[in-house]
Protein backbone atom coordinates (compact mmCIF):
# COMPACT_ATOMS: atom_id res chain seq x y z
CA UNK A 1 0.00 0.00 0.00
CA UNK A 2 1.37 3.43 -0.95
CA UNK A 3 2.12 5.90 1.81
CA UNK A 4 -0.05 8.97 2.35
CA UNK A 5 1.34 12.17 3.86
CA UNK A 6 -0.28 15.29 5.33
CA UNK A 7 1.42 18.67 5.64
CA UNK A 8 0.43 20.53 8.81
CA UNK A 9 1.05 24.29 9.00
CA UNK A 10 1.18 25.44 12.63
CA UNK A 11 1.28 29.23 12.71
CA UNK A 12 1.83 30.29 16.32
CA UNK A 13 2.34 33.47 18.29
CA UNK A 14 6.13 33.35 18.20
CA UNK A 15 6.93 31.12 15.22
CA UNK A 16 5.66 29.35 12.13
CA UNK A 17 6.15 25.60 11.88
CA UNK A 18 5.47 22.94 9.30
CA UNK A 19 5.32 19.23 10.06
CA UNK A 20 4.86 16.38 7.61
CA UNK A 21 2.90 13.45 9.12
CA UNK A 22 2.53 10.00 7.66
CA UNK A 23 -0.64 7.92 7.85
CA UNK A 24 0.45 6.37 11.16
CA UNK A 25 0.47 9.87 12.79
CA UNK A 26 4.27 9.87 12.86
CA UNK A 27 6.02 13.22 12.27
CA UNK A 28 8.41 12.71 9.34
CA UNK A 29 9.98 16.16 9.03
CA UNK A 30 9.73 19.50 10.84
CA UNK A 31 10.82 23.05 10.01
CA UNK A 32 10.35 26.18 12.11
CA UNK A 33 11.10 29.89 11.90
CA UNK A 34 10.46 32.64 14.47
CA UNK A 35 8.99 36.02 13.59
CA UNK A 36 9.32 39.44 15.20
CA UNK A 37 7.23 40.59 18.14
CA UNK A 38 6.37 44.29 17.69
CA UNK A 39 5.44 46.45 20.70
CA UNK A 40 4.57 49.99 19.48
CA UNK A 41 3.19 51.09 22.86
CA UNK A 42 2.64 49.56 26.31
CA UNK A 43 -0.12 46.95 26.01
CA UNK A 44 0.07 46.85 22.19
CA UNK A 45 1.33 43.73 20.41
CA UNK A 46 1.66 43.45 16.63
CA UNK A 47 3.01 41.10 13.96
CA UNK A 48 4.09 41.74 10.39
CA UNK A 49 1.52 39.67 8.46
CA UNK A 50 3.71 39.56 5.35
CA UNK A 51 6.62 38.22 7.39
CA UNK A 52 4.35 35.53 8.82
CA UNK A 53 3.23 34.46 5.34
CA UNK A 54 6.79 34.41 3.99
CA UNK A 55 8.03 32.37 6.94
CA UNK A 56 5.12 29.94 6.79
CA UNK A 57 5.66 29.29 3.09
CA UNK A 58 9.42 28.89 3.62
CA UNK A 59 9.09 26.32 6.41
CA UNK A 60 6.43 24.41 4.47
CA UNK A 61 8.74 24.06 1.52
CA UNK A 62 11.67 23.23 3.80
CA UNK A 63 9.69 20.46 5.52
CA UNK A 64 8.89 18.89 2.14
CA UNK A 65 12.57 19.04 1.20
CA UNK A 66 13.64 17.45 4.50
CA UNK A 67 11.06 14.70 4.01
CA UNK A 68 12.24 14.23 0.41
CA UNK A 69 8.66 14.62 -0.80
CA UNK A 70 6.94 16.67 -3.49
CA UNK A 71 3.45 18.11 -3.84
CA UNK A 72 2.22 14.90 -5.47
CA UNK A 73 3.11 12.98 -2.28
CA UNK A 74 0.99 15.25 -0.04
CA UNK A 75 -2.72 14.47 -0.04
CA UNK A 76 -3.74 17.53 1.97
CA UNK A 77 -2.71 20.58 3.97
CA UNK A 78 -4.00 21.15 7.50
CA UNK A 79 -3.76 24.62 9.02
CA UNK A 80 -3.82 25.60 12.68
CA UNK A 81 -3.16 29.09 13.96
CA UNK A 82 -2.95 31.62 16.75
CA UNK A 83 -6.61 32.40 16.94
CA UNK A 84 -7.78 35.94 17.65
CA UNK A 85 -5.04 37.84 15.81
CA UNK A 86 -6.49 40.22 13.17
CA UNK A 87 -5.31 41.07 9.64
CA UNK A 88 -6.88 43.50 7.13
CA UNK A 89 -5.71 43.43 3.52
CA UNK A 90 -6.50 44.87 0.10
CA UNK A 91 -8.75 42.51 -1.86
CA UNK A 92 -7.05 43.41 -5.16
CA UNK A 93 -3.36 43.62 -4.27
CA UNK A 94 -3.35 41.28 -1.26
CA UNK A 95 -1.23 43.80 0.69
CA UNK A 96 -1.96 44.25 4.42
CA UNK A 97 -3.09 47.75 5.39
CA UNK A 98 -1.07 47.60 8.61
CA UNK A 99 0.52 45.20 11.05
CA UNK A 100 -1.65 42.42 12.44
CA UNK A 101 -3.04 43.10 15.89
CA UNK A 102 -2.13 40.10 18.06
CA UNK A 103 -4.51 38.33 20.43
CA UNK A 104 -2.45 39.54 23.42
CA UNK A 105 -3.03 43.20 22.50
CA UNK A 106 -5.04 45.22 25.06
CA UNK A 107 -5.62 48.49 23.17
CA UNK A 108 -9.40 47.98 23.03
CA UNK A 109 -9.85 47.66 26.80
CA UNK A 110 -11.64 51.03 27.05
CA UNK A 111 -14.00 50.09 24.21
CA UNK A 112 -14.85 46.81 25.92
CA UNK A 113 -15.53 48.60 29.20
CA UNK A 114 -17.75 51.11 27.42
CA UNK A 115 -19.77 48.33 25.80
CA UNK A 116 -20.04 46.52 29.12
CA UNK A 117 -21.35 49.67 30.78
CA UNK A 118 -24.20 49.84 28.26
CA UNK A 119 -25.31 46.31 29.14
CA UNK A 120 -24.25 44.59 25.91
CA UNK A 121 -22.19 41.76 27.42
CA UNK A 122 -25.06 39.34 28.25
CA UNK A 123 -26.31 39.37 24.64
CA UNK A 124 -22.79 38.92 23.28
CA UNK A 125 -22.24 36.03 25.71
CA UNK A 126 -25.48 34.35 24.68
CA UNK A 127 -24.76 34.64 20.95
CA UNK A 128 -21.00 34.13 20.82
CA UNK A 129 -20.14 32.28 24.05
CA UNK A 130 -17.49 34.93 24.75
CA UNK A 131 -16.95 37.90 27.06
CA UNK A 132 -16.41 41.49 25.99
CA UNK A 133 -12.65 41.45 26.26
CA UNK A 134 -9.79 42.82 24.12
CA UNK A 135 -8.64 39.21 23.73
CA UNK A 136 -11.15 38.59 20.94
CA UNK A 137 -11.01 39.74 17.31
CA UNK A 138 -14.14 41.88 16.95
CA UNK A 139 -13.03 44.91 18.93
CA UNK A 140 -9.58 44.79 17.27
CA UNK A 141 -11.23 44.95 13.85
CA UNK A 142 -13.46 47.81 15.00
CA UNK A 143 -10.38 49.69 16.22
CA UNK A 144 -8.62 49.31 12.86
CA UNK A 145 -11.65 50.53 10.92
CA UNK A 146 -11.91 53.53 13.25
CA UNK A 147 -8.22 54.46 13.11
CA UNK A 148 -7.01 53.80 9.56
CA UNK A 149 -7.95 56.65 7.23
CA UNK A 150 -10.54 55.54 4.71
CA UNK A 151 -10.61 51.94 5.93
CA UNK A 152 -14.29 51.87 6.85
CA UNK A 153 -15.37 53.36 3.54
CA UNK A 154 -13.19 50.91 1.62
CA UNK A 155 -14.51 48.00 3.68
CA UNK A 156 -18.11 49.01 2.99
CA UNK A 157 -17.26 49.19 -0.72
CA UNK A 158 -15.97 45.59 -0.62
CA UNK A 159 -12.35 46.56 -1.25
CA UNK A 160 -10.93 45.09 1.97
CA UNK A 161 -10.72 41.61 3.48
CA UNK A 162 -10.67 40.75 7.16
CA UNK A 163 -9.33 37.52 8.53
CA UNK A 164 -7.67 35.75 11.38
CA UNK A 165 -4.33 34.14 10.53
CA UNK A 166 -5.93 31.04 9.00
CA UNK A 167 -7.80 33.21 6.48
CA UNK A 168 -4.64 35.19 5.70
CA UNK A 169 -2.61 32.04 5.02
CA UNK A 170 -5.31 30.44 2.86
CA UNK A 171 -5.74 33.63 0.82
CA UNK A 172 -2.02 33.65 0.08
CA UNK A 173 -1.74 29.90 -0.45
CA UNK A 174 -4.49 30.07 -3.09
CA UNK A 175 -3.20 33.23 -4.75
CA UNK A 176 -6.19 35.23 -3.55
CA UNK A 177 -8.76 32.75 -4.89
CA UNK A 178 -10.17 31.70 -1.50
CA UNK A 179 -11.35 33.87 1.40
CA UNK A 180 -12.56 31.53 4.17
CA UNK A 181 -12.26 30.72 7.83
CA UNK A 182 -13.45 27.67 9.69
CA UNK A 183 -16.13 27.54 12.37
CA UNK A 184 -13.65 27.15 15.24
CA UNK A 185 -11.77 30.34 14.33
CA UNK A 186 -14.97 32.22 13.55
CA UNK A 187 -16.26 31.41 17.02
CA UNK A 188 -13.39 33.44 18.55
CA UNK A 189 -14.18 36.73 16.82
CA UNK A 190 -17.16 38.08 18.84
CA UNK A 191 -18.94 38.21 15.47
CA UNK A 192 -20.26 34.65 15.10
CA UNK A 193 -23.53 33.19 16.39
CA UNK A 194 -22.21 29.85 17.60
CA UNK A 195 -25.71 28.38 17.57
CA UNK A 196 -26.10 28.80 13.81
CA UNK A 197 -22.40 28.88 12.95
CA UNK A 198 -22.93 32.03 10.87
CA UNK A 199 -21.96 35.68 11.21
CA UNK A 200 -24.37 37.51 13.50
CA UNK A 201 -26.05 40.62 12.10
CA UNK A 202 -26.60 41.91 15.65
CA UNK A 203 -22.91 41.54 16.60
CA UNK A 204 -21.79 43.15 13.35
CA UNK A 205 -24.14 46.07 13.97
CA UNK A 206 -22.95 46.62 17.55
CA UNK A 207 -19.30 46.63 16.46
CA UNK A 208 -19.93 48.53 13.21
CA UNK A 209 -18.32 45.83 11.05
CA UNK A 210 -19.25 45.67 7.32
CA UNK A 211 -20.26 42.13 6.40
CA UNK A 212 -18.62 42.54 2.95
CA UNK A 213 -15.12 42.15 4.41
CA UNK A 214 -15.76 38.87 6.26
CA UNK A 215 -14.63 35.45 5.04
CA UNK A 216 -16.99 32.58 4.33
CA UNK A 217 -17.32 30.17 7.27
CA UNK A 218 -16.52 26.59 6.22
CA UNK A 219 -16.09 23.17 7.85
CA UNK A 220 -12.98 22.45 9.90
CA UNK A 221 -12.51 19.27 7.87
CA UNK A 222 -13.20 19.57 4.16
CA UNK A 223 -11.63 20.82 0.93
CA UNK A 224 -11.56 24.61 1.33
CA UNK A 225 -9.28 25.45 -1.60
CA UNK A 226 -6.14 24.44 -3.44
CA UNK A 227 -2.62 25.77 -2.99
CA UNK A 228 -1.21 27.48 -6.08
CA UNK A 229 2.17 28.75 -4.90
CA UNK A 230 5.70 27.38 -5.09
CA UNK A 231 6.28 23.70 -4.44
CA UNK A 232 2.89 23.44 -2.70
CA UNK A 233 0.92 24.04 -5.89
CA UNK A 234 -1.88 21.54 -6.41
CA UNK A 235 -2.21 20.37 -2.79
CA UNK A 236 -5.78 20.68 -1.42
CA UNK A 237 -6.30 22.68 1.78
CA UNK A 238 -8.40 20.19 3.73
CA UNK A 239 -8.24 21.05 7.44
CA UNK A 240 -8.52 24.30 9.44
CA UNK A 241 -8.79 24.87 13.19
CA UNK A 242 -7.69 27.33 15.84
CA UNK A 243 -4.72 26.10 17.84
CA UNK A 244 -6.54 25.03 21.00
CA UNK A 245 -9.35 23.30 19.14
CA UNK A 246 -6.76 21.57 16.97
CA UNK A 247 -5.02 20.31 20.10
CA UNK A 248 -8.35 18.96 21.40
CA UNK A 249 -8.80 17.09 18.11
CA UNK A 250 -5.17 15.96 18.11
CA UNK A 251 -5.73 14.46 21.56
CA UNK A 252 -8.68 12.47 20.13
CA UNK A 253 -11.07 14.08 22.63
CA UNK A 254 -14.06 13.22 20.47
CA UNK A 255 -16.64 12.33 23.13
CA UNK A 256 -18.49 14.69 25.52
CA UNK A 257 -16.67 14.86 28.82
CA UNK A 258 -13.20 14.35 27.36
CA UNK A 259 -10.74 17.18 28.05
CA UNK A 260 -7.22 18.30 27.25
CA UNK A 261 -4.98 20.81 28.95
CA UNK A 262 -2.07 22.47 27.16
CA UNK A 263 0.71 23.43 29.59
CA UNK A 264 2.69 26.26 28.06
CA UNK A 265 3.42 29.80 29.18
CA UNK A 266 -0.22 29.72 30.25
CA UNK A 267 -2.58 26.79 30.31
CA UNK A 268 -5.51 26.27 27.94
CA UNK A 269 -8.14 23.77 29.02
CA UNK A 270 -10.90 22.60 26.67
CA UNK A 271 -13.66 20.14 27.49
CA UNK A 272 -15.77 18.56 24.76
CA UNK A 273 -19.49 19.20 25.36
CA UNK A 274 -20.72 17.45 22.21
CA UNK A 275 -23.51 18.88 20.09
CA UNK A 276 -24.60 21.36 22.77
CA UNK A 277 -22.98 24.70 23.54
CA UNK A 278 -22.98 24.89 27.34
CA UNK A 279 -23.49 28.28 28.98
CA UNK A 280 -21.19 29.01 31.92
CA UNK A 281 -20.79 32.20 33.93
CA UNK A 282 -17.02 32.08 34.30
CA UNK A 283 -15.99 30.06 31.25
CA UNK A 284 -16.09 30.48 27.49
CA UNK A 285 -18.21 28.38 25.17
CA UNK A 286 -16.66 27.82 21.78
CA UNK A 287 -17.04 25.78 18.61
CA UNK A 288 -14.66 22.83 18.84
CA UNK A 289 -14.97 21.95 15.13
CA UNK A 290 -17.49 21.60 12.33
CA UNK A 291 -17.43 18.42 10.22
CA UNK A 292 -19.95 17.61 7.48
CA UNK A 293 -21.90 20.66 8.55
CA UNK A 294 -22.32 19.36 12.12
CA UNK A 295 -20.87 21.44 14.94
CA UNK A 296 -19.43 20.18 18.18
CA UNK A 297 -18.67 22.48 21.08
CA UNK A 298 -16.28 22.89 23.97
CA UNK A 299 -15.99 24.81 27.20
CA UNK A 300 -12.72 26.70 27.45
CA UNK A 301 -10.79 28.30 30.26
CA UNK A 302 -7.34 29.86 30.42
CA UNK A 303 -4.71 30.02 33.14
CA UNK A 304 -2.77 33.21 32.48
CA UNK A 305 0.43 32.09 34.21
CA UNK A 306 1.32 28.41 33.91
CA UNK A 307 4.87 27.57 32.91
CA UNK A 308 5.63 31.30 33.11
CA UNK A 309 5.83 30.96 36.91
CA UNK A 310 8.87 28.71 36.42
CA UNK A 311 10.39 31.28 34.05
CA UNK A 312 9.83 33.88 36.79
CA UNK A 313 11.75 31.79 39.31
CA UNK A 314 14.56 31.48 36.76
CA UNK A 315 14.76 34.95 35.22
CA UNK A 316 13.54 37.34 37.93
CA UNK A 317 14.29 35.63 41.25
CA UNK A 318 17.24 33.65 39.79
CA UNK A 319 16.28 30.87 42.18
CA UNK A 320 16.97 28.25 39.51
CA UNK A 321 19.29 28.11 36.51
CA UNK A 322 16.90 26.33 34.14
CA UNK A 323 13.27 25.27 33.94
CA UNK A 324 14.33 21.64 34.49
CA UNK A 325 15.93 22.58 37.82
CA UNK A 326 12.52 23.58 39.19
CA UNK A 327 11.38 19.95 39.10
CA UNK A 328 14.75 18.78 40.39
CA UNK A 329 14.63 20.96 43.52
CA UNK A 330 10.89 20.35 44.02
CA UNK A 331 11.51 16.60 44.04
CA UNK A 332 14.00 16.98 46.92
CA UNK A 333 11.20 17.81 49.39
CA UNK A 334 8.15 15.77 50.34
CA UNK A 335 5.74 18.70 50.02
CA UNK A 336 5.70 22.50 49.92
CA UNK A 337 5.86 22.72 53.73
CA UNK A 338 2.71 24.87 53.76
CA UNK A 339 3.97 27.36 51.15
CA UNK A 340 1.44 28.52 48.54
CA UNK A 341 2.39 30.64 45.54
CA UNK A 342 -0.41 32.43 43.65
CA UNK A 343 1.12 33.58 40.33
CA UNK A 344 -1.45 36.28 39.59
CA UNK A 345 1.15 38.45 37.85
CA UNK A 346 -1.42 39.61 35.27
CA UNK A 347 -4.51 39.06 37.38
CA UNK A 348 -6.46 35.82 37.52
CA UNK A 349 -8.23 34.23 34.56
CA UNK A 350 -11.06 31.71 34.60
CA UNK A 351 -12.91 30.91 36.75
CA UNK A 352 -11.96 33.91 38.94
CA UNK A 353 -11.67 36.70 36.33
CA UNK A 354 -10.02 39.22 38.63
CA UNK A 355 -7.71 41.61 36.72
CA UNK A 356 -6.79 43.31 40.01
CA UNK A 357 -5.41 40.18 41.68
CA UNK A 358 -1.65 40.14 42.10
CA UNK A 359 1.00 37.53 42.72
CA UNK A 360 1.57 36.50 46.30
CA UNK A 361 3.19 33.86 48.47
CA UNK A 362 1.76 32.56 51.76
CA UNK A 363 2.83 30.21 54.51
CA UNK A 364 6.48 31.21 54.59
CA UNK A 365 8.44 30.24 57.68
CA UNK A 366 12.15 30.34 58.52
CA UNK A 367 12.55 26.75 57.34
CA UNK A 368 11.03 27.35 53.89
CA UNK A 369 13.69 26.68 51.28
CA UNK A 370 14.24 26.68 47.54
CA UNK A 371 12.73 23.22 47.17
CA UNK A 372 9.51 24.25 48.91
CA UNK A 373 9.12 27.35 46.73
CA UNK A 374 9.81 25.35 43.56
CA UNK A 375 7.24 22.77 44.59
CA UNK A 376 4.73 25.52 45.40
CA UNK A 377 5.30 26.92 41.91
CA UNK A 378 4.54 23.57 40.26
CA UNK A 379 1.56 23.07 42.52
CA UNK A 380 0.21 26.50 41.53
CA UNK A 381 -0.02 25.31 37.91
CA UNK A 382 -1.91 22.19 38.98
CA UNK A 383 -4.18 24.09 41.40
CA UNK A 384 -5.21 26.61 38.77
CA UNK A 385 -5.94 23.86 36.25
CA UNK A 386 -7.95 21.95 38.84
CA UNK A 387 -10.08 25.03 39.56
CA UNK A 388 -10.83 25.27 35.85
CA UNK A 389 -11.72 21.60 35.58
CA UNK A 390 -14.05 21.71 38.57
CA UNK A 391 -15.83 24.76 37.09
CA UNK A 392 -16.21 22.91 33.80
CA UNK A 393 -17.51 19.76 35.45
CA UNK A 394 -20.16 21.82 37.22
CA UNK A 395 -21.16 23.71 34.07
CA UNK A 396 -21.30 20.58 31.91
CA UNK A 397 -22.86 18.36 34.56
CA UNK A 398 -20.20 15.65 34.18
CA UNK A 399 -17.32 14.13 36.12
CA UNK A 400 -13.97 14.07 34.37
CA UNK A 401 -12.51 10.57 34.20
CA UNK A 402 -9.15 11.55 32.73
CA UNK A 403 -7.21 14.59 31.56
CA UNK A 404 -5.14 14.44 28.38
CA UNK A 405 -2.16 16.79 28.47
CA UNK A 406 0.30 18.39 26.05
CA UNK A 407 2.69 21.32 25.93
CA UNK A 408 6.26 21.87 27.02
CA UNK A 409 5.67 21.67 30.78
CA UNK A 410 4.30 18.12 30.48
CA UNK A 411 7.91 16.94 30.24
CA UNK A 412 7.98 17.30 34.04
CA UNK A 413 6.86 13.95 35.46
CA UNK A 414 6.62 15.56 38.89
CA UNK A 415 4.21 18.25 37.69
CA UNK A 416 2.05 15.64 35.97
CA UNK A 417 1.96 13.50 39.14
CA UNK A 418 1.08 16.56 41.25
CA UNK A 419 -1.73 17.31 38.80
CA UNK A 420 -3.09 13.76 39.07
CA UNK A 421 -2.94 13.88 42.87
CA UNK A 422 -4.66 17.26 43.26
CA UNK A 423 -7.25 16.50 40.59
CA UNK A 424 -7.76 12.93 41.84
CA UNK A 425 -8.05 11.76 38.25
CA UNK A 426 -5.77 10.14 35.71
CA UNK A 427 -3.49 12.40 33.69
CA UNK A 428 -2.46 11.03 30.30
CA UNK A 429 0.53 12.18 28.26
CA UNK A 430 0.38 11.11 24.59
CA UNK A 431 3.15 9.57 22.53
CA UNK A 432 3.04 12.47 20.07
CA UNK A 433 3.30 15.77 21.91
CA UNK A 434 2.85 17.82 18.70
CA UNK A 435 -0.88 17.65 19.29
CA UNK A 436 -1.80 21.03 17.77
CA UNK A 437 -0.19 20.26 14.41
CA UNK A 438 -1.39 16.65 14.63
CA UNK A 439 -4.98 17.87 15.10
CA UNK A 440 -4.74 19.95 11.93
CA UNK A 441 -3.32 16.91 10.13
CA UNK A 442 -6.13 14.69 11.40
CA UNK A 443 -8.77 17.17 10.17
CA UNK A 444 -7.14 17.30 6.74
CA UNK A 445 -6.68 13.53 6.71
CA UNK A 446 -10.36 12.95 7.44
CA UNK A 447 -11.35 15.07 4.46
CA UNK A 448 -8.92 13.26 2.16
CA UNK A 449 -9.68 9.75 3.51
CA UNK A 450 -6.21 9.16 4.94
CA UNK A 451 -8.20 8.27 8.05
CA UNK A 452 -11.75 7.09 7.28
CA UNK A 453 -13.33 8.26 10.54
CA UNK A 454 -12.67 9.53 14.05
CA UNK A 455 -12.80 6.00 15.44
CA UNK A 456 -9.74 5.10 13.38
CA UNK A 457 -7.90 8.13 14.76
CA UNK A 458 -8.85 7.17 18.32
CA UNK A 459 -7.42 3.70 17.79
CA UNK A 460 -4.20 5.17 16.39
CA UNK A 461 -3.74 7.71 19.20
CA UNK A 462 -1.14 6.37 21.62
CA UNK A 463 -0.35 6.92 25.28
CA UNK A 464 3.22 7.54 26.40
CA UNK A 465 2.59 7.73 30.15
CA UNK A 466 -0.40 7.45 32.46
CA UNK A 467 -0.19 9.26 35.83
CA UNK A 468 -2.63 7.86 38.41
CA UNK A 469 -3.43 9.56 41.75
CA UNK A 470 -1.29 8.29 44.60
CA UNK A 471 -2.11 10.92 47.24
CA UNK A 472 -4.77 10.51 49.90
CA UNK A 473 -7.98 12.20 48.64
CA UNK A 474 -8.57 13.97 51.97
CA UNK A 475 -5.07 15.43 51.91
CA UNK A 476 -5.60 16.67 48.35
CA UNK A 477 -8.91 18.25 49.38
CA UNK A 478 -7.18 19.99 52.31
CA UNK A 479 -4.48 21.34 49.97
CA UNK A 480 -7.12 22.67 47.60
CA UNK A 481 -8.94 24.43 50.45
CA UNK A 482 -5.71 26.12 51.56
CA UNK A 483 -5.00 27.11 47.95
CA UNK A 484 -8.40 28.80 47.78
CA UNK A 485 -7.62 30.71 50.99
CA UNK A 486 -4.45 32.00 49.34
CA UNK A 487 -6.31 32.93 46.14
CA UNK A 488 -8.94 34.91 48.06
CA UNK A 489 -6.22 36.89 49.83
CA UNK A 490 -4.63 37.72 46.46
CA UNK A 491 -7.80 39.10 44.87
CA UNK A 492 -8.52 42.83 44.40
CA UNK A 493 -4.99 43.74 45.54
CA UNK A 494 -4.31 46.36 42.87
CA UNK A 495 -7.74 47.95 43.29
CA UNK A 496 -7.25 48.31 47.04
CA UNK A 497 -3.84 50.00 46.76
Amino acid sequence: MSQHFILALDQGTTSSRAIVFDQTSRPVATAQKEHRQIYPRPGWVEHDATEIWNHQLAVAEEALTLAELGASDIVGIGITNQRETVVIWDRTTGAPLCNAIVWQDRRTAALCQEMQSTGLEPEFAQLTGLRLDPYFSGTKLRWLLDHIDGARERAEAGELCFGTIDSWLIWNLTGGATHVTDASNASRTLLCDIGSGQWSDWCLEQLHIPRQMLPEIVDSSGIAGEASVGSLAGIPIAGIAGDQQAALFGQACFEPGMAKNTYGTGCFLLLNTGSEAKAADHLLSTVAWRINGEMEYALEGSVFVGGAVVQWLRDELQLIGSAEECSTFAAQVEDSNGVFLVPAFAGLGAPHWDPDARGSMFGLTRCANRGHICRAALESIAFQSTDLIHAMEKAAGIDLAELRVDGGATSSDLLMQIQADILQAEVIRPACIETTALGAAYLAGLATKVWPDKETISQQWQIAHRFSPTADPERSADQLRDWHRAVERSKHWAKEC
